[in-house]
């Protein structure tokens, strides 16, 4: 059966992108946040994932507002991003693990969720640029899964909902046969707003106790309405449901390895986590 290694969660804000493709990463501004990542990298070296389950949302590259479906399960044989208006470079494609989108696609079928499954699929900055981040050179070492969740036209998938699709992914992930190392990768977040009279909104008390959460009381966050999120952390601070499903994805127990916490990046709470399963 497969073996999973662990779970990363990060922003994903695109001026992260900007700044990579500028080499900023020294200056005072971007230092604190690409420092956090120092000892990401190192832990992957132990980790030496082979798969990446990545759960991101898309922002109109390859989902738009006439067509959003809540949950979407990326099965081609590739992966490849284009320019979104934001400046950022394209960067190599990435390798899909087919044999396991098909596997997790069946199983999330089977479990009662209703699933756009795509067999060709552009991926955004919020996939690329986490994985940039964990891997600067760009040489992909790992083939991927991407899972996207609705987190921009409501009505959106509630905190409760995400976090079963969580549990079922790891679920699947588990009963994969296969010897692989598997690893997953939550991006968003953590709050932020960037438009209406809270444009630039960040709660940094709720974004530290949710952090917090995802190993003391994983559950926390589902107590909460979509609404009732996008109050507490803003418009786009309800991206936190990616984290949330990573977190589920883990299993029973999680310790903390590593995180990192930083604002403002781009008026965003940036944040980055390192998780591995309790047992």
């Amino acid at each position: 059966m497969a073996h999973i290694v662990g779970a990363v969660t990060t922003s994903h804000v695109p001026a992260i992108g900007k700044a990579i493709a500028k080499g900023l990463q020294s200056e005072p501004y971007w230092k604190p946040f690409f420092d956090g990542f120092i000892n990401v990298r190192e832990w992957l070296k132990d980790a030496r994932p082979d798969v990446v389950v990545v759960l991101y949302n898309d922002h109109g590259l390859n989902f738009f507002l006439d067509k959003m479906p809540t949950f979407a399960v990326g099965a081609a044989p590739t992966y490849t991003n284009a320019d979104e208006g934001w400046g950022i470079p394209t960067i190599p494609a990435f390798s899909g693990e087919q044999a396991l989108s098909w596997h997790l696609i069946e199983h999330l079928v089977e479990q009662e969720f209703d699933l756009t499954t795509c067999q060709e699929m552009l991926v955004d900055h919020a996939f690329t640029l986490p994985m940039a981040l964990l891997w600067p050179e760009q040489n992909w070492p790992v083939k991927v899964v991407p899972v996207c969740i609705n987190t921009v036209q409501f009505p959106l998938p509630s905190a409760k909902r995400c976090w079963k699709l969580g549990e079922q992914i790891g679920q699947a992930v588990r009963a994969w046969d296969s010897d692989a190392r598997v690893m997953f990768l939550g991006t968003g977040g953590l709050s932020h707003q960037l438009e209406g009279e809270r444009a630039g909104f960040i709660n940094k008390d709720f974004d530290l106790a949710f952090m917090d959460s995802l190993t003391t009381n994983p559950q926390w966050a589902t107590q909460w309405n979509s609404a009732e999120l996008v109050e507490k952390a803003g418009t786009q601070g309800i991206e936190l449901l990616m984290w949330l499903a990573t977190r589920a994805a883990l299993g029973d127990g999680a310790r903390e390895v590593h995180r990192n916490y930083h604002i403002p990046i781009s008026n965003t709470a940036s944040g980055v986590m390192v998780m591995e399963p309790a047992a």
